[in-house]
């Protein structure tokens, strides 16, 4: 009899979502390996057995003992993709939207990205941890245990590093595991516009390799977790060339490589990540064919972010139906922020994909959270329940994982588990 700290029982659906050892592609998407009347035993945060209640009740024994009841367990959620530190609002933006404005067209006007910087370049650093962290809470309540976050609402040196402060702080005093992105490269600031060739040797020159010294001394660096960076390829943001530039000099200084791509229109900037060996491309809504098959024969994960497409009343999505169908490797994400995508849901996302991009729920499940976990570089962590990852879980009030992405306006999520411990439960919220 093994002696550990939890042990969750009588789970309807103990869903596994895992992988062997690399993302999850073409029909293995649709397999989340569940074991019926499932069990989990946890010790010094880590998953220490897995089976069913039969076979892991005569084999562990825990001073805690959380009874599932015919619930759905799952991993809990990993969001690889949003923009959570901020201030203030763009609430008139949500009216502008409704009467048809397009976000470029806002973005160009000074709104936007933009107007999100104005606010935070004047927001102290416990202000934007106080927001931040009630935007943390949210997502945790609806079941994410891991997320990244990117800093690009500074656009100057001192507010993305007070931005990367504020990511630091969080993680260090959160229950959410965070992984950080620097994004300076997110817009054009007001002081650069008509220049952003200026900028973009200010990133190089001096925020990168300032923000890659804050890394290295950071407790991110400690711990292992990776820091990548990121640039915004597309009209009114950065070309082809400006992208390069910032990605190239990233890669040279250490930093893992993400990019949002292809969200509007088709510039480059896949071909360009991937020759760069990204961890992921994110967006995707204008890749093309060939860009499709470029990024099924690599290692780079496509990121589908759905809510911001439902949320500015689009009706063309990213296609990730074909990008599965031809062997990519597919994850997916909120992109919480204040503007393009006001969402902390994974469940959410995951029901607007199963419509609309038309993914099985199976196939959303393991996009959520085991190949979401390799596109922030946690893969090895967290994202599946495996025996030596961490114990990261979330309940819900349903006995079938369908039923995750079948509903949605509500929240189903019963009880979190973060690294053995309960971080979130209803009954007590």
């Amino acid at each position: 009899m093994q002696d550990c700290e939890l042990i969750v029982i009588h789970a309807a659906e103990l869903v596994t979502c895992r992988s062997a050892g690399k993302p999850k592609r073409g029909a293995t998407l649709r397999v989340v390996g569940i074991i019926s009347d499932g069990a989990v035993a946890v010790a010094d945060g880590r998953i220490v057995g897995i089976g069913t209640t039969a076979e892991i009740l005569p084999n562990f024994e825990a001073d805690t003992v959380i009874n599932a009841d015919g619930r759905v367990v799952v991993p809990g959620f990993v969001d690889p993709h949003t923009h959570i530190v901020y201030a203030g609002d763009r609430l008139n933006e949500f009216e502008l939207k409704i009467q048809g404005a397009e976000y470029l067209q806002i973005l160009a006007n000074g709104g936007g990205i933009i107007s999100t910087v104005r606010q935070t370049r004047q927001a102290t650093i416990e202000q934007l941890i106080q927001e931040s962290r009630r935007r943390l809470d949210k997502m945790l309540a609806c079941g994410t245990t891991t997320c990244e976050i990117k800093t690009g609402y500074g656009l100057d040196t001192e507010t993305e590093m007070k931005m990367l402060a504020a990511i630091e702080a969080l993680d260090r005093s959160h229950a959410i595991d965070i992984v950080p992105t620097f994004l300076a490269a997110h817009a054009v600031p007001p002081e650069f516009k008509g220049n952003a060739d200026a900028y973009v040797d200010l990133i190089c020159t001096e925020m990168l390799p300032l923000a890659w010294q804050w890394y290295e001394r950071s407790h991110f660096a400690a711990k292992g977790t990776r820091f990548f960076c990121d640039v915004f390829t597309e009209q009114n943001a950065y070309d082809l060339g400006q992208s390069g530039r910032v990605l190239e000099m990233a890669k040279a200084l250490g930093f893992g490589i993400k990019a949002h791509v292809d969200q509007f229109t088709n510039l480059g900037g896949t071909h360009l990540a991937i020759d760069l060996e990204a961890i992921s491309v994110d967006h995707l809504d204008a890749i093309s064919d060939e860009e499709i098959s470029q990024l099924s024969a690599s290692e780079t994960i496509g990121i589908v972010i759905p809510t911001e497409n439902f949320n500015s009343g689009k009706m063309k999505y990213a296609d990730a139906r074909k990008m599965i169908d031809a062997d990519c490797a597919i994850a997916l994400s909120t992109d919480y922020n204040p503007g393009s995508a006001p969402c902390p849901s994974q469940p959410m996302a995951m029901a607007i994909a199963c419509r609309y991009q038309k993914l099985l729920p199976a196939e959303v499940l393991n996009a959520a959270t085991i190949n979401a976990a390799y596109s922030i570089g946690m893969g090895d962590r967290v994202g599946s329940i495996e025996l030596g990852k961490r114990a990261d879980l979330a309940l819900f009030d349903c006995s079938d994982h369908r039923q995750i992405a079948n509903e949605f306006g509500g929240n189903l999520v019963r009880t979190v588990i973060k690294g053995g411990k309960v971080v979130y439960d209803t009954r007590s919220a």
